[in-house]
């Protein structure tokens, strides 16, 4: 085990067991497997794969220590989904579905899936597709898929309810959020990145699209 990554998971998260640890461990490795094969991430950020995409996915989870229905779009290589998948493992009753249109990367989130019994389901489809198929969730993850308000045309079915969306955001964040204000209203809360001090976790609720005829 590396005690320098268990460290530095353990700085973003209130708790992780050894097991959970050694999970996440075995995740790197088998996305490196498959990342000889198929596009899961840039090449360039494979060398700070633990750093960029595992602890930087790992942060979200205690920003919604009680909730149990997940949804991550766009799940792409399983970041953050199947590093959400696994954290939920300590979080009974919890589970997080998957949307992925790439057959490819759909086929390895069930491999990683079923590697470490996670408590996730993929759904191999566009997400217009999934609107009718996936319950209101409780929080809703979304990691370099779209602008924020691309975004929130792809989650308005569910995050117009009662979901809460966590959507991570690099240094030109405050732009996208200016931008989505011409067509949309919502509360906002602003999280400074665990990983990266100009990035962002935007905490998003109440989205309502604005009357343009106004």
């Amino acid at each position: 085990m590396s005690s320098s990554r268990e460290k530095r998971l353990q700085d973003v998260l209130s708790s992780v067991s050894r097991e959970t640890v050694d999970n996440l461990l075995d995740f790197e490795a088998l996305f490196r497997k498959w990342s000889k094969a198929i596009n899961l991430a840039s090449p360039s950020t494979l060398d700070q794969l633990w750093e960029r995409h595992i602890v930087d996915s790992a942060q979200l989870f205690d920003m919604a220590p009680n909730a149990l229905k997940w949804l991550d779009l766009g799940s792409g290589g399983g970041f953050p989904g199947i590093v959400l998948a696994i954290l939920l493992k300590q979080r009974a009753g919890a589970g997080i579905d998957l949307v992925e249109s790439n057959g490819k990367k759909a086929a390895f989130l069930r491999t990683a899936i079923g590697r470490f019994s996670a408590p996730a389901t993929v759904h191999a489809m566009r997400i217009d597709a999934a609107w009718a198929r996936i319950a209101t969730p409780d929080v809703i993850t979304a990691r370099a898929l779209a602008p924020l308000s691309g975004l929130f045309t792809l989650a308005e079915p569910w995050l117009k309810q009662d979901s809460v969306g966590l959507f991570q955001k690099g240094r030109d964040y405050r732009r996208e959020i200016e931008e989505s204000r011409d067509a949309w209203s919502f509360d906002l809360v602003e999280r400074v990145s665990a990983v990266d001090k100009d990035s962002v976790v935007l905490q998003v609720s109440h989205l309502r699209r604005k009357d343009t005829n106004q």
